[in-house]
């Protein structure tokens, strides 16, 4: 059970700062993708040598600056909880808020992009079982 619900007029009041806070983590989510694959690639090239010289002061700074994004990320997302929002998916920007209908709760469902709240799940369901309000 929720400590709050909320109703689709609610969430979209809100959905100017939503918006702003996604695109901060969708942003930062990439950004901190490339990083990682970055730093694969790199101990897989050591590997394929048979191991080699790293070069410990760009590799501390890659590991540096992905610290840095996944701290400005975690930010971002503690600020989408503050609101009430539950955020579900990085890449899709999907952010969720408690909500009851006809006396049942479920989720009111926001995608990063959309204007206006206009689908909800069940608690047990996801993006792909999204119903129109």
């Amino acid at each position: 059970m929720a400590d709050r619900y909320f109703s689709p007029a609610e969430v979209e009041a809100l959905i100017p700062a939503l918006t702003e806070l996604v695109e901060r983590v969708m942003a930062g989510h990439r950004e901190a993708s490339a990083a990682r694959e970055r730093m694969q690639a790199e101990q897989q090239r050591i590997t394929l040598a048979g191991g080699g010289i790293l070069d410990r002061e760009a590799w501390q700074a890659e590991r540096q600056r992905l610290d840095r994004v996944l701290e400005r990320i975690q930010e971002a997302l503690n600020e989408i909880l503050a609101l009430g929002g539950v955020p579900k998916d990085l890449e899709l920007g999907l952010v969720d808020f408690p909500h009851l209908r006809h006396g049942q709760e479920v989720n009111l469902c926001w995608k990063c992009g959309e204007r206006e709240i206009r689908y909800w799940h069940g608690l047990d369901e996801g993006y792909a079982g999204r119903k129109p309000l």
